[in-house]
């Protein structure tokens, strides 16, 4: 046939078509324990539903149900768990010339059934995967009916654990049984929701002759810009087709071309740029990003143009792990564009217990509380989720790396089918969709399953049966060399790499790779941290409770104790409290009032994780990371994280803000003495005069010695304390404070500090201060001047007004020294509430009598 302008516009199919289908839904109970007074209250009928979403989020719209996060409604709505539910919404469609028309889930959290006019067109059992299914046959000229049927993920679980066989686990519903987030069942932070729902978008793609069903991109930094791969993989719209196709990608205006023969699927395009900018972490260089277009159209050309195109955006970087073994074992060190990388970390976890409220502005806002306390890398631990594409991007924006556990935690997985084959296919679709980043820098098998089988009885319970191991050294290694071999692998966290000579050390050995070190919050003082030299720390942490507005708000105990009910409701923790009570006592006596208790056990929580990453970060470069255990809360309770579950920051978060600041000071012990450790990550030496003094409670200086100094760019130094200035006369009333001296009216310097005593054991005097208030655009300046020795002085602004906002915390002031706080509020605020000795709070009043 001879193509003419007429024929050719014959030719031309429709562009292709994407429809979401997120209106008219509905939701009803379909089966299981749905209370009689329920089924009044929605009149018997279907209620309202929003896609995406969930049961939950649509129940409480309808006010069906209460807030599942006050008192003890958690309880009161564990049926939701145990019902089926069905979503049904209606659609017109008319044939519009398309060859195919594609009904495409991003997210069926979990187990349903998915009819079009009555025909079964998918059944999903996977909360981690997308599906997209040919529905051409099942379109009817008019109005569709779209029905979502889900099973009760509680029964579904269950039935599937006596299919595949019980598996060590640390909590009683079979998580590993389902591929379902392990935390929504509950875990020692979290509460139990057992969600059901379309939890991410759902549309009706509609396309002729081909599709990009595929692209990987990899992205090198070249000598004068950047080079990237894009390797595509092309759905025909019809299985006999043998069109032949060009795929084009382009880049900062260059353009590189491949041909996709007839009868082929797949290809590879390269294409190179100059004058490309590398990408760095935070702390280290910019973050610039650059499209990458990438299309597909018929071969030869003509006037059909572009089928199919997508569009990511990149940055360019090397990284490597750095694991050669050395004298002390092996080294677990970040390397990126060349450059060592301390690791500042922290371990996400869902934002929220019902994951479908987590959008972009609260990604953004809990990243930047990341950003704000010094961190450069967030662990997105593996009895979560994979995030949501917003959640990467905004890393990449930010410079903050991302480590992406795969989806498995503290159990025992099987490897048989239907989880086998589920796990591949979930795997092979967030490789795909994650490995562009630039911000990612490693994928882990799994979360704590290589030490549990180790360690925690699973051999025997197993019996022989499977456990996961095929999943972490077989078939994710295989799938990251053939799908991303530019992402770094690691089969588990904690892991120890196999030795030189063979040797397999034990997966949470201190001198080799990642380790895991709970025995001080479970069992031991937080002072024992300094009995550890790790390489790197992946995690630990202290836990205390969330924000006083935050209790309150979701408590409505009178009274309110450590143990009345519902504070219990709200910690999760096996022994939690009587944990808090244990690690508390050798720094403070408990206080007998609310409100001090709450502040003692803030404070504690912020000491003992402070401490610890005082000690990681003076070790540097034998120890080069720590991930601290965790940023953030699902739900408002008593935890291990720095940011509550209302968003506000607890005083654990202006500690990692301090310990992960760019030059610090530290005094630790030493070959028998005391020494000040220098620590520099900035990309400029840091010279000065260190001058290390001991004081007197009330300022009094006893001895001093001054010692210039400096710090390499990226490196630290150690410097001895003095032996007569490191020895006390009095213990309980003297310190030792290092600093950097600054030029007279320059910033606050950084400081050390070192104090003999326990707080308990101290003689910390009655806190004494000034207190001065200005307005500033956007909040209110507050400016505390110390007449005595303040320890620990934080505002906990949230007692004046639950939404207004200080950075800084924790600060210690000598007497006459001053300190600026700057609270950030819409609404207006009370200057005098500022003066409050429930607002403005220090160590110094924890002095409780013996």
């Amino acid at each position: 046939m001879t193509l003419t302008p007429e024929t050719a516009v014959l030719d031309v199919p429709p562009r292709p078509v994407r429809r979401d289908l997120h209106a008219g839904w509905t939701l009803r109970p379909a089966g299981g324990p749905v209370p009689d007074a329920f089924r009044d209250a929605a009149q018997g009928g279907a209620i309202a539903a929003a896609v995406p979403g969930c049961v939950h989020t649509d129940l409480l719209a309808a006010d069906l149900i209460p807030d599942p996060y006050l008192d003890d409604n958690e309880a009161l709505l564990a049926w939701i768990g145990l019902a089926d539910w069905t979503y049904e919404t209606r659609f017109s469609w008319t044939p519009d010339g398309h060859e195919r028309h594609d009904l495409v889930f991003d997210g069926l959290d979990t187990v349903a059934t998915v009819r079009l006019n009555g025909a079964i067109v998918l059944k999903a059992a996977n909360q981690h995967r997308s599906y997209r299914i040919d529905v051409r046959a099942a379109l009817v000229d008019g109005e569709n009916v779209l029905e979502v049927a889900f099973q009760s993920p509680i029964r579904y679980a269950n039935a599937q654990s006596l299919e595949l066989g019980a598996r060590p686990r640390p909590y009683p519903l079979p998580y590993e049984a389902i591929r379902k987030s392990a935390a929504n069942f509950g875990w020692d932070w979290g509460i139990a929701t057992f969600t059901s729902g379309i939890w991410r978008p759902v549309r009706l793609e509609s396309w002729s002759v081909a599709r990009l069903a595929e692209v990987r991109i990899a992205s090198t930094p070249t000598a004068g810009g950047g080079r990237v791969e894009a390797s595509v993989r092309v759905e025909r719209a019809s299985a006999d087709a043998k069109n032949a196709f060009a795929v084009t990608a382009t880049l900062g205006g260059s353009r590189g071309e491949a041909l996709l023969p007839a009868g082929s699927d797949t290809a590879v395009v390269a294409v190179e740029a100059a004058g490309l900018q590398r990408w760095w972490p935070v702390g280290y260089g910019e973050q610039p990003l650059y499209d990458v277009h990438v299309s597909v159209r018929e071969e030869p050309p003509h006037v059909r143009g572009d089928l199919d195109a997508v569009v990511r955006r990149v940055g360019f970087r090397t990284v490597e792990w750095d694991t050669r073994p050395d004298a002390q074992g092996t080294p677990f060190t970040l390397v990126v564009n060349g450059q060592p990388v301390f690791v500042k970390g922290v371990n996400w976890i869902p934002d929220d217990a019902l994951p479908v409220r987590v959008d972009r502005a609260r990604y953004e806002r809990r990243l930047r509380q990341a950003l704000a306390a010094n961190l450069n890398l967030i662990r997105v631990w593996g009895g979560g989720i994979y995030e949501s594409d917003e959640f990467y991007e905004l890393c990449d924006e930010l410079g903050l790396l991302t480590w992406q556990d795969f989806l498995f935690a503290c159990a025992a997985y099987p490897e048989e089918e239907p989880l086998r084959g589920e796990i591949e296919a979930e795997a092979r679709e967030n490789i795909v969709r994650l490995a562009d980043h630039a911000s990612l820098v490693l994928l882990t098998g799994n979360n704590e399953n290589l030490w549990g089988y180790e360690d925690w009885g699973w051999k025997q319970y197993l019996d022989g049966a499977s456990w996961g191991a095929y999943y972490y050294h077989e078939l994710f290694p295989a799938l990251v060399r053939e799908l991303a071999p530019h992402v770094p692998y690691s089969p588990g966290s904690p892991f120890s790499p196999t030795r030189p000579d063979g040797e397999t050390p034990h997966p949470n050995a201190e001198p080799h790779g990642t380790m895991h070190l709970w025995e001080q919050w479970n069992r031991r003082d937080y002072t024992t941290y300094r009995e550890h030299r790790p390489r790197f720390v992946a995690e630990f942490g202290w836990q205390g409770p969330a924000n006083w507005s935050t209790i309150t708000r979701v408590i409505s105990d009178a009274p309110l104790t450590p143990e009345s009910p519902g504070m219990i409701v709200h910690q999760k923790a096996l022994d939690g409290n009587v944990k808090l009570t244990n690690g508390l006592l050798p720094h403070f006596r408990v206080p007998s009032d609310m409100e001090d208790w709450h502040w003692a056990m803030q404070l504690n929580q912020a000491h003992a994780v402070r401490f610890a990453l005082d000690h990681f970060r003076s070790l540097a470069p034998h120890t080069m990371g720590a991930v601290v255990w965790q940023l953030n809360d699902c739900w408002p309770v008593t935890s291990w994280a720095a940011i509550d579950g209302d968003e506000r920051l607890k005083p654990l978060w202006y500690g990692l803000k301090a310990a992960f600041a760019p030059r610090v000071i530290t005094i630790q012990p030493r070959d028998g003495g005391l020494a000040a450790i220098l620590g520099n990550d900035t990309g400029s030496d840091w010279t000065g005069e260190l001058i290390v003094r001991r004081l007197g409670l009330d300022g009094a200086e006893f001895a001093a010695q001054t010692v210039p100094v400096t710090v390499p760019a990226r490196g630290s130094i150690t410097i001895p304390v003095d032996g007569a200035l490191a020895a006390a006369a009095n213990p309980a009333s003297e310190l030792i404070i290092a600093d950097m001296a600054v030029e007279l009216g320059g910033d606050r310097p950084e400081r050390g500090f070192w104090y003999f005593a326990e707080p308990r054991d101290s003689a910390l005097p009655t806190a004494r201060y000034d207190v001065e208030t200005s307005s500033i655009p956007g909040g209110t300046q507050v400016t505390v001047t110390a007449a005595t020795l303040l320890r620990d002085l934080t505002l906990q602004i949230d007692k004046v007004d639950p939404a207004a906002v200080v950075e800084e915390g924790l600060t210690t002031l000598l007497p006459g020294e001053s300190a600026v706080f700057t609270v950030w509020h819409t609404a207006p605020l009370d200057p005098d509430l500022l003066n409050s000795a429930r607002v403005i709070r220090t160590a110094n009043e924890l002095m409780v009598p013996a």
